[in-house]
């Protein structure tokens, strides 16, 4: 989108709310497949729109478990490697995380991933506060199309064949008002 000009958005729903919960329940069965007790396991939802799915998925995990396990909310904006590129007055929103990460099974959650830049830029966040014991990645939406070498453990939805002008974008209630996944094509 560089110095190009955004004419026109085309929008296509290609999830409402009951596909979203189904796969965000796919997503929640996949992690108690391998923490089937959730022994030393944490969620960070990576702000903005991790921070709705990881609530999600810790409602959802207490739902089937009973166990309640700790949560918290990561921003990466001083982290990001263009964010000099997008404006001179990043945006920072709030990181939370009221429990340390040393020794636990941190899992990430986002809404899409794509480059794989934002993951990389939570790992480095991550790594500057402690030594977690391992480090995993929940995405809601896989849209492909990495320039890391990063790939998600648990997934909702991969979407394929993306062209360049493509974008997946999630709406979650808690932050608009509508449970939708879009593929947004910009002309």
């Amino acid at each position: 989108m560089d110095n190009q000009i955004l004419t026109q958005k085309i929008k296509k729903v290609i999830a409402g709310p009951k596909r979203i919960k189904k796969l965000t329940e796919k997503v929640a069965e996949q992690i108690l497949k391998k923490y089937p007790i959730l022994e030393k396991v944490a969620l960070i939802g990576i702000q903005t729109g991790g921070a709705p799915f990881a609530n999600r998925l810790r409602d959802l995990l207490f739902q089937k478990t009973g166990v309640e396990i700790p949560i918290g909310y990561l921003d990466i904006t001083l982290y990001r490697d263009d964010w000099t590129r997008i404006t001179n007055y990043p945006k920072v929103k709030k990181t939370e995380i009221p429990f340390s990460i040393e020794d636990l099974n941190i899992i990430l959650a986002d809404d899409v991933i794509y480059t794989g830049r934002t993951v990389r830029a939570a790992m480095d966040a991550l790594i500057d506060m402690g030594r977690p014991k391992k480090i995993e990645l929940a995405v809601l939406v896989d849209r492909g199309g990495r320039e890391f070498p990063i790939e998600p453990n648990y997934v909702g939805l991969k979407v394929k064949n993306i062209d360049f002008n493509e974008y997946v974008s999630v709406y979650f209630k808690e932050l608009h008002q509508k449970d939708q996944i879009c593929l947004e094509v910009y002309q």
